[in-house]
């Protein structure tokens, strides 16, 4: 089944690359408009020996993993308090259902605003998008331990601590894994949007901003590619772990379904 899903997404995206390219050339313009898929991937294998585009994906990559890991600390506690104590959740979720739906990007003004200091700024801002996932999923895996084995815990003299490590936790980490992953790609496009928005000295949207300055739309498109594919990467690697380290979860609800 893998092999076949791998074979099909390589035949949509290598038709997807051949009308691109006949479209662009013959239908809607010349290379000057927009380049041709062809011109897009030449420059973006070009970019692997580019210091200031290294450099910039340097600069993103390390305020992407510094906001995931502080929302992950952050979120993740928090969910499981919220999650143990129902009272407590019930009185913070009207906040939560407030703040939750306000699109992450349109707080980077009020970020610049409020947040002098450059990489703090796009290091918040990644923090504030990446902690909604991480801390509704870790909530629905708090929410959907079997009660059966909490009581069953209890009834051997186990208190709410070791019910809490032993059962709950261990039991909601799928859920908590499934949030990491989808906050990762979240908090990629929140650390490009932010350079895009920003500016500042590095990053792969600080590279988009100049090369669009030099009127350079390949390498715009190029940038925008590794973006894309960072992104992917990301996501493949978690989503191997999460399989890796949680498969006894899909056979249970495999089996369940």
């Amino acid at each position: 089944m893998t092999g076949a899903r791998l074979l099909r997404g390589a035949a949509g995206a290598a038709g997807f690359f051949v009308v691109g390219e006949l479209v662009i050339r013959y239908g809607i313009g010349d290379d000057m408009d927009f380049p041709p898929p062809s011109t897009i991937l030449l420059e973006t294998g070009r970019l692997l020996a580019d210091p200031d585009f290294l450099a910039g994906v340097a600069a993103t990559l390390a305020n992407w993993a510094l906001g995931l890991l502080i929302a992950i600390c952050v979120a993740v506690p928090l969910g499981v308090l919220l999650g143990s104590l129902p009272p407590v959740e019930r009185a913070i979720r009207p906040i939560l259902e407030f703040l939750r739906p306000i699109p992450s990007v349109a707080i980077i003004p009020l970020a610049i605003l409020l947040i002098p200091v450059d990489e703090m700024m796009k290091v918040s801002v990644i923090v504030y998008a990446s902690l909604w996932p991480i801390l509704i999923n870790t909530l629905y895996g708090m929410h959907d331990v079997d009660p059966l084995a909490k009581e069953s815990l209890r009834s051997f003299g186990f208190g709410p601590l070791a019910v809490l490590s032993r059962v709950s936790v261990p039991s909601a980490a799928p859920f908590m894994a499934t949030g990491v992953r989808i906050a990762a790609g979240i908090a990629l496009v929140l650390a490009v949007s932010a350079e895009l928005v920003a500016g500042g000295v590095a990053g792969i949207g600080v590279y988009v901003i100049q090369a669009g300055s030099g009127n350079r739309m390949d390498l715009m498109m190029a940038a925008t590619v590794w973006a894309g594919l960072f992104g992917v990467a990301a996501n493949l690697v978690l989503l191997a772990g999460e399989r890796r380290l949680f498969h006894w979860h899909r056979m249970r609800t495999g089996a369940q379904s």
